[in-house]
């Protein structure tokens, strides 16, 4: 997700408490920022606020701002406090923060965790926490022996002055240092003198996630608990009409069924039970206006809307007028189609409204403040009567950056005396999706004798997520999401525009990984191989001769060219694509061999990438991320398409919404440039620039020139 917000700048403004609790903690928490975020954590409560608590037992607890979804977080921000604090991580205990976008929303004011943001925006931040605690640690030790602090260091959860051989544990000083001001300049460590940073650490979430001990969401257990299940309505829009409950109500172990506007739940003492009574509904619905909807409707839409004025993102030069006065221009349209999420974890919420005008919550959520004061409202409760228990996400993607879960799961326990967990089943959680909606692109370029591109357009249309979900972000009416990757291309084109349209349609939608440049650098990498072919030259060369004025893009894509042995013959049927992607601060360049069989099958057989994300927390985060993100990107690419037919999504489960099998999936060689440049984030990356690598590896294959995903063997038959 493309921000506003230079990373950088979270560092130069900030707020530190330290303060004492019970038992004589130390807490340190910080905000970086000022005014009213400031005051509001000046005056909460210390370990409510606190990132790092240090008891007297020894015991370090340190509070994680973001949520662990399986992307390595809840080991890479620890590590960024424990470089600075000087503890070992075997010795740290985590929790996850509670609801509250003021304290824990830096540097927006949001809590949320998305966007490849986290340790863009967390690197300074958390570092300085962690460099704040061992100051006053140290501070708090000089003192008690009487000597400067420059004379002692710390070391292992040790304060030691070296001169003597004395040594205190920071549970020795957590008291004293407790009472201690905040220090005013905290000097951070030189990268050379990084202990843990850049190093590769096993995940402290992987020990849970192995012997299944973990608490997910849907793990939740609460004392009288009942399950619900819902059946909302099937065709986009609709409304609850009427239901007929009396064959279910007299099944084993269902308790209620509750109406909601355009749904109905079963409540029962098990899943299973659950499931049963639903099955056994009569359910009439009010189908609505989209009752005929289909998917060539929705990309009809959104090809029209390529012919509005839109919102100017780019313009260099004046592409468009040479583009017309240019015969020879070369032109495609693009389409992006609409996905789903499909986590492994499906959408799920446990609710107890309890008598006394209070109610709590356990859930996984990208935006914890955001689903309890959304459930607050539904409760008629305010936000402080709901207390959110986050836990560990099984999968986010972006689809739990939204509510509708938690507010419906809010809905149903309004109505139910009993503690009730919503799960939804596969079925409901890919046709009830908030989806990645469809896109439509117009990309035209001129080219210069040379074949170099001296002019290059790119219009896109379709639907603004960051309109509803952070209008604020909005610039001048442009969604800087929706052409993020396209603002910032890469190559050195001497006229050159981007402009997007905004074309929400009837469709609910929503960020899905990869947020605007998955969809762009599809596009735009897949043309620049179709320039390339047009101008007759190789697509690495021609690619390298626009990127004298960007040495990091050049340098990954020779990276991973190497890597691949670009170049060398390849059997019949059998293609090497590559592609480029810049987003997020990180240059990623991915190259892609598949084999086509007679019948058009494909199979990607490797994947070579080699990625500049600027400095390197944990090198093993980022492969897994690089992998992860790869393979989530080929799904979508062999498989990955959400249609529409009289309004209903058609697909249902993974038997026609396919996700990658192990035996499909490709060897991944992954090359970390070292780089001391600002961090970038890696969460996205890799399914942004894989879709284009795979595309440009088909046409070397076949010949056959794909603009619209997924690969469909139909048009790869040979002939």
């Amino acid at each position: 997700m493309h921000t506003p917000y230079a990373p950088g700048a979270v560092s130069r403004r900030s707020f530190l408490k330290v303060a004492a609790a019970a038992g004589g903690s130390l807490m340190v928490g910080f905000w970086p920022g000022e005014g009213e975020a400031a005051t509001a954590m000046a005056s909460a409560p210390a370990d409510l606020n606190a990132f790092i608590a240090i008891g007297a037992d020894d015991s370090i607890v340190l509070t994680m701002p973001k949520v662990e979804m399986g992307q390595g977080t809840y080991t890479s921000i620890p590590m960024l406090i424990a470089e600075e604090l000087e503890v070992d991580m075997d010795k740290i205990a985590l929790r996850h923060a509670p609801p509250d976008a003021k304290v824990y929303g830096a540097p927006f004011g949001d809590q949320f965790t998305g966007g490849s943001l986290t340790i863009r925006t967390m690197f300074e931040p958390m570092r300085q926490t962690g460099a704040a605690a061992r100051m006053v640690l140290v501070q708090a030790a000089a003192t008690q022996w009487g000597v400067t602090a420059d004379s002692c260091r710390a070391e292992h959860g040790e304060v030691i002055h070296a001169a003597s051989g004395r040594r205190l544990k920071y549970g020795q000083l957590a008291a004293a240092a407790a009472k201690l001001p905040a220090p005013q300049k905290i000097a951070l460590k030189d990268a050379k003198d990084y202990k843990l940073i850049g190093k590769p650490l096993k995940r402290l979430d992987a020990k849970g996630k192995t012997d299944g001990t973990a608490q997910f969401g849907i793990d939740a257990q609460v004392k009288g608990l009942k399950v619900a299940v819902v059946a909302a309505s099937p065709v986009i829009g609709g409304k609850l009409k009427s239901v007929n409950d009396a064959k279910a109500r007299k099944l084993r172990g269902v308790r209620q069924v509750v109406k909601l506007d355009n749904a109905v739940a079963v409540v029962a003492d098990n899943y299973w039970y659950a499931k049963q009574g639903l099955a056994a509904l009569d359910i009439k619905w009010d189908e609505g206006k989209y009752a005929k909807l289909t998917t060539d409707e929705v990309r009809t839409t959104m090809v029209a809307a390529l012919a509005k004025p839109g919102h100017i993102a780019r313009n260099d030069g004046d592409a468009l007028k040479t583009l017309a006065a240019d015969s020879k221009r070369v032109e495609a349209q693009y389409i992006n189609p609409m996905l789903a999420h499909a986590t492994m974890e499906p959408m799920n919420c446990t609710v107890h409204v309890k008598g006394d005008g209070t109610a709590e919550i356990w859930t996984g959520s990208q935006v914890p403040a955001r689903a309890r004061d959304d459930a607050a409202k539904v409760l008629g409760l305010a936000p402080d009567k709901v207390t959110l228990h986050n836990h560990l996400i099984g999968g986010g993607f972006g689809r739990r950056l939204y509510t509708d879960y938690v507010v419906q799961a809010a809905a149903i326990a309004k109505q139910v005396k009993s503690p009730v967990k919503l799960v939804w089943s596969r079925e409901e959680d890919i046709q009830h999706c908030l989806f990645r909606g469809l896109y439509a692109h117009a990309v035209s370029a001129s080219l210069g004798a040379d074949g170099k591109p001296v002019a290059f357009s790119h219009k896109i249309a379709g639907p603004s997520n960051l309109a509803a979900f952070a209008p604020g972000w909005l610039k001048d009416g442009l969604d800087i999401d929706n052409v993020e990757g396209s603002d910032i291309f890469s190559y050195d084109i001497p006229n050159m525009r981007s402009e997007y349209t905004q074309e929400d349609g009837p469709v609910p939608t929503a960020f899905w990984r990869g947020v605007g440049p998955t969809r762009n650098m599809t596009v735009l990498e897949s043309f620049m191989d179709e320039l390339a072919l047009k101008a007759g030259q190789d697509p690495l060369a021609y690619r390298l001769a626009l990127l004298d004025k960007q040495p990091r893009a050049a340098h990954v894509l020779k990276q991973a060219a190497q890597l691949a042995n670009w170049g060398e013959q390849l059997p019949p049927r059998s293609g090497r694509g590559i592609a480029l992607m810049r987003a997020w601060g990180t240059y990623l360049a991915q190259v892609v061999d598949v084999t086509v069989s007679d019948d058009g099958e494909v199979a990607v057989k490797r994947v070579v990438c080699a990625v500049d994300c600027g400095v390197v927390v944990n090198p093993d985060t980022v492969a897994a991320q690089i992998q992860s993100g790869i393979n989530y990107g080929l799904t979508a690419g062999l498989f990955g398409a959400i249609t529409l037919k009289d309004g209903r999504v058609e697909q249902s489960n993974f038997h026609d919404y396919p996700i990658l099998r192990m035996s499909q999936a490709p060897q991944i060689d992954v090359h970390i440039v070292h780089s001391s440049e600002a961090p970038g984030g890696i969460g996205e990356p890799g399914t942004a620039g894989v879709g284009a690598a795979l595309t440009n590896a088909v046409f070397a294959a076949t010949g056959v020139r794909v603009r619209e995903l997924p690969l469909r063997p139909e048009l790869l038959k040979k002939a």
